[in-house]
């Protein structure tokens, strides 16, 4: 793995960028203390990842089949005039 320090990062981006791209790892310094690492991107998907790994489960069916929403108790107002009020009220 090659290590570079941020001022030749900023002169030569472009040449550590097609390194990464190629698939090699750069580990980045500043001041010979390693800061960061120039990695080549993941074209899989975030979601794919995380299903992979179990940190994830995909949704099943559609939200069509969910039933509706419980009606609001008699005489409550409605969540979308509260959240209108409290909008109005953060204008001023």
């Amino acid at each position: 793995m090659e290590s570079i320090g941020i001022r030749e990062l900023r002169q030569y981006a472009s040449r550590y960028v097609a390194l990464a791209a190629s698939g090699q790892r750069v580990a980045v310094t500043d001041r010979g203390v390693l800061v960061a690492y120039l990695v080549p991107a993941d074209p899989s998907a975030p979601l794919d990842r995380l299903a992979a790994a179990g940190q994830y489960e995909p949704a099943v069916g559609s939200i069509l089949d969910l039933l509706p929403p419980p009606a609001a108790p008699v005489g409550a107002r409605p969540l979308s005039a509260v959240v209108g009020q409290l909008r109005d009220e953060e204008r001023w």
